[in-house]
Formats: structure tokens, sequence, C-alpha cells
């Protein structure tokens, strides 16, 4: 063979070696693009999971104890620093605190009288100014719990609010969780401000808290019970809901409120329904005078929360001691 076959063939195998090479470099970040995509996924899934259960302890009353486990608590460790100790001393004994939505003599039977507390959560906005006119053409009456906000415009709805014979709740001054759930002292801070707040502002000194994400939520770093304590200790008298009108959704609609409440309500004797009434909660609003309309054909009787309405508490508060 000659020098210049020789060197023809060494090309020819040089130029396979390199087109296997380029090969096995595509086939291998082809290979690892697929592997992490596929983590990619697993996770993301996971999280969608999680979240969606979220979600759904956040809008629903719940029936089952909710216990955050080790893992859950560890994350927030350090939004609570000196106080860990501190609420580890004060939690109250799980064998004497009683949970749950549902009871059997709240159950309602062929012939009941359903009582129904239509409630909207959240900071005064101008569709809670809307809500209020629906209510008023109705000459029905309502429960708000409200968090704070010291414009003069907001300041006018709750004025508005306690004029029109609504009742006044609260729902925290911040309505941010890690403020509010942070430790006990940030609680009681946080709920005296809310309250010193309404009672400047409309003279009424509110009874009724809503605590946000509800009693059972996952989200608080100490045990919600001591909450509930610093409520009875205050004479203040907390509600979860039992019904959900399902406005947390994204693209919920007037008529999934509708039949989401309604369905709700043929099952209780006292129904307390979660609703809202933010900035972006038109179709709630749109929902209100047909949901009416719905409830009283079905001779329910709408009323606000008062001293006289049945509790509904994740958290039993006359459980906790």
């Amino acid at each position: 063979m000659s020098t210049k076959d020789t060197k023809v063939l060494d090309q020819q195998r040089q130029r396979r070696n390199r087109i296997n090479r380029m090969k096995n470099g595509i086939v291998l970040t082809i290979a690892v693009w697929m592997i992490v995509s596929l983590l990619a996924i697993i996770f993301l899934s996971v999280q969608v999971v999680n979240l969606n259960r979220q979600v759904d302890r956040l809008t629903a009353g719940q029936n089952e104890a909710v216990v955050p486990d080790a893992t859950e608590r560890s994350d927030n460790t350090e939004a609570t620093g000196a106080d860990t100790q501190q609420e580890a001393e004060k939690t109250v004994s799980q064998n004497t605190v009683q949970t749950g939505i549902d009871s059997p003599d709240n159950m309602a039977k062929e012939g009941d009288t359903h009582k129904v507390y239509l409630t909207f959560d959240g900071s005064p906005g101008t569709n809670t100014d809307k809500i209020l006119d629906v209510l008023k053409e109705k000459n029905v009456k309502a429960t708000f719990f409200v968090a704070g906000d010291d414009s003069e415009e907001m300041k006018a709805v709750y004025q508005r609010i306690a004029d029109e014979g609504h009742t006044l709740g609260m729902h925290s001054y911040s309505n941010k969780y890690s403020t509010i759930y942070a430790s006990t002292d940030a609680f009681k801070q946080d709920l005296d401000k809310i309250s010193g707040y309404l009672d400047q502002v409309t003279g009424t000194k509110s009874l009724y808290y809503r605590f946000p994400g509800g009693s059972s939520n996952e989200i608080s770093n100490v045990d919600m019970a001591e909450f509930v304590r610093i409520l009875n200790d205050d004479g203040i008298t907390y509600f979860d809901w039992n019904v959900s009108a399902g406005d947390t959704a994204q693209d919920y609609t007037t008529e999934d409120v509708v039949k989401n409440v309604t369905e709700g309500v043929v099952r209780y004797k006292t129904s307390v329904v979660l609703l809202h009434d933010g900035e972006n909660k038109s179709a709630t609003v749109e929902a209100l005078g047909p949901l009416i309309d719905a409830l009283q054909k079905m001779n329910a009787e709408i009323l606000p929360i008062d001293e006289n309405t049945d509790v509904i508490q994740y958290i039993k508060a006359d459980s906790v001691e």
C-alpha cells in the first residue's frame, strides 16, 4: 500500500472517529436532557399536588384534623426565633382540644330551617361597596371580616358596613401570614391593632374574628390552639366556615358560586358561607343577587353573625383551656 493510500485511510479513520464522537455527544446530550426534563416534570407535579391540597384546605371547611409534620415546622424556625421555646412551653394539650367542622346536631333533616350566614373575607375595596349595594337592594344583612386599610376611602367602607347593620368582624390587620402567625406576641399585637382601629373608625367594638387561612391552616409555626386561647381570653368569638363559594378559583363563574353555596347549605341547619370581596371578585358581586334569590326560594334565613349564631369552628374554642 502506498504512502498516499495510507494517508487517505488515516484521514477516513479520523473522520469516522470525529463523526462517532459527535454522535456520542449528541446521544449523551439528548439523554441528559431527557433525564433532567423527567425529573423536572416529577418535581413540578409534586409541587402542583401539594399546592392543590393547600388550596383545598384554605377554601373549604376541614372535617379532619390537620397536623403539620416536623419538616414543615422546621422550615419556619428562623421566623419564630427566640419565641420557639416560649411557644413550646405554652403548647395546649392535644388531648383536650377538639377539632372538626361537621357535628351531628348541625346536619339538616327534612323540614329543618336553614340558617345562612354570608361572610366576606378580605380588605375592603370597590367590590365591597358593590356588595353592600346588592345587600341593601335585597334587604339582607351579612358579615364582613376585614383587614386593615387606613385610607379615607376605606374608612368610609368600614363605617358603611357598621351603619347599614352588617356585622363587622376582624380578619387581622396586616393579613400577612408570616407576620400574624410568627408568634403569640405577634398575633396579639396584630389583633389589638385591628380591634382598636375598627373601634376608632366606626365606634364599634368588634367581637368576631376569622383566622386568615382558617383555624385548620398549616401555615402557622405555632399551634393554632394558642391563638384561639388568646381570642378566648379577649372575649372574641372566631368563625371558620362549612360552606365555600369557591370564589378563590381563577376561572370561577357566577353559576359556580350559586351552585356551590346552595348545594352546601342544604346539608346544614347552620351554614357559615365563605365568600370574598377583593378587587378581582367581580363574579362574586354578580353572583350575589341570584344567590340570595336562590336561598330565599329555599326558605333559608339569611342572617348576620351575632351572639345567637351557632359557632362553626374547626378547633372548638370551648375545648381550649
